[in-house]
């Protein structure tokens, strides 16, 4: 910890700037993960066998009761399709996608901030090597130094550039991969709730001929 510390404080102040950023980063990734496998914990295709089940046996009633069984976004919107069974196939594909059309939105937000956080994280960095390669700069430069003192103020500016450089890639990595990571848990998902959305769409559509 010493080390880190002695670290941040040589590529002050564009190193803790940077780890702002880190915080907020990992704040975000936090939520969505929790986000996602509580809201989306599902088997998305056992619960349409569930739900084909019961409409097949003409239990509508009973499938509307099996999606309030818990706030889920996959069951909140097959149940706005199972309560406009008796209005006609309209009415059913209207009110689910009135319902995913709300749901979408919670499922992708704030994942695309991280790609944003890590060209931040990058571009705060690159300050932070510009400055201390200046100072590295104006001491090799100056005339009013002794050997010794140039020599210090040199390898400072260097050791501030090269942990600049350095944390400011650290951070990117990191919301680069949560990035790809939450990306394909929330396209997975995204896919997940429209097939169950055309699977009852067809059940209850072609219902009234079966």
């Amino acid at each position: 910890m010493e080390e880190i510390w002695h670290a941040l404080v040589e590529g002050a102040p564009f190193s803790f700037i940077n780890i702002g950023v880190l915080a907020f980063a990992l704040a975000i990734i936090a939520e969505r993960l929790v986000f996602l496998l509580t809201k989306y914990r599902v088997n998305a295709p056992e619960f349409m066998a569930q739900v084909r089940k019961l409409v097949q046996g003409g239990h509508i009633d009973r499938a509307i009761k099996l999606c309030e069984a818990a706030p889920l976004p996959l069951l909140q919107v097959i149940k706005s399709g199972l309560t406009q069974v008796n209005r006609g196939e309209e009415a059913i594909i209207a009110s689910m996608d009135e319902r995913m059309a709300e749901e979408l939105p919670h499922l992708e937000k704030r994942t695309p901030w991280l790609w944003t956080l890590a060209n931040l994280a990058t571009l705060t960095g690159l300050l932070g090597t510009v400055k201390g390669l200046i100072a590295a700069f104006k001491a090799g430069g100056s005339v009013d130094l002794d050997p010794a003192e140039k020599q210090a103020i040199l390898m400072g500016g260097i050791a501030e550039a090269m942990w600049n450089t350095f944390l400011g890639l650290l951070i990117a990595v990191i919301c680069m991969f949560a990035h790809l990571f939450l990306n394909s848990m929330v396209k997975k998902n995204k896919i997940e709730l429209e097939k169950s959305v055309q699977k009852l769409e067809n059940l209850l559509t072609l219902r009234p001929k079966g």
